[in-house]
């Protein structure tokens, strides 16, 4: 069984090199950026995050890079296939083949309870957003230190900014909310992390990143429309 699961890895790492070629975090090469993707899979695969998710996050984030939008080597995934209670959010150092973070992250009251079941990308729905999106300015709001996210899939999430979906902290996100719910409790749209979390994870990224939301639902337009 674990030669059998080493095996798929490989295979699913080997087709995203010869898929993607070197990343470059700007249309000028950056000898820094050396992507290892078997180290960053194994890693990555060490701390739950699947293959199948990091393959597509890395096209995204490639495509949104051959467009000068993700100005450096960091990526942020979300899987929200798993649920809310599951640390379900990873940061990733692609220069260095590291994972910096794996947090809590909230997901919209209109797309589920524990279990994130619909998506929208229209103002009022109160759902979340899947696909891939550059993270913008960072401000302090009424929730404290928040970043702004720019969405880049027409028809996905290209109304993320006009909806201010933002990463931003929030208390109903923690261990203790989930020992006393069985889930986080949910914002109105945005990615909330714990307030701590959020402060880490925005000094982690900051401006000009690249922030890849997936769920299976939407298969066919995960990690596919960014920079078309």
């Amino acid at each position: 069984m674990i030669l059998r699961t080493s095996a798929r890895i490989t295979m699913l790492v080997l087709a995203s090199l010869a898929m993607f070629g070197p990343l470059r975090a700007s249309p000028r090469p950056i000898r820094a950026e050396r992507l290892d993707v078997m180290a960053l899979a194994h890693a990555s695969q060490r701390v739950g995050l699947r293959p199948e998710v990091l393959r597509l996050a890395l096209r995204a984030r490639n495509r949104a890079a051959a467009r000068g939008l993700s100005t450096r080597p960091v990526l942020t995934v979300i899987d929200y296939s798993l649920p809310s209670r599951e640390r379900r959010l990873w940061v990733l150092d692609l220069a260095h083949a590291r994972v910096l973070a794996r947090e809590l992250v909230a997901h919209g009251r209109g797309t589920g309870d524990d279990r994130a079941v619909r998506f929208s990308n229209r103002p009022g729905s109160l759902q979340s957003s899947l696909g891939t999106f550059v993270t913008g300015a960072v401000y302090r709001g009424k929730h404290g230190l928040a970043l702004r996210l720019r969405g880049l899939d027409p028809g996905l999430n290209d109304r993320a900014e006009a909806r201010a979906i933002v990463i931003h902290g929030a208390p109903y996100v923690s261990e203790a909310v989930v020992a006393k719910l069985g889930r986080l409790g949910r914002s109105q749209g945005c990615p909330a992390l714990s307030p701590a979390a959020a402060a880490r994870v925005i000094g982690l990224i900051g401006v000009g990143t690249v922030v890849f939301a997936y769920h299976p639902l939407r298969p066919e337009q995960s990690g596919k429309t960014a920079g078309g």
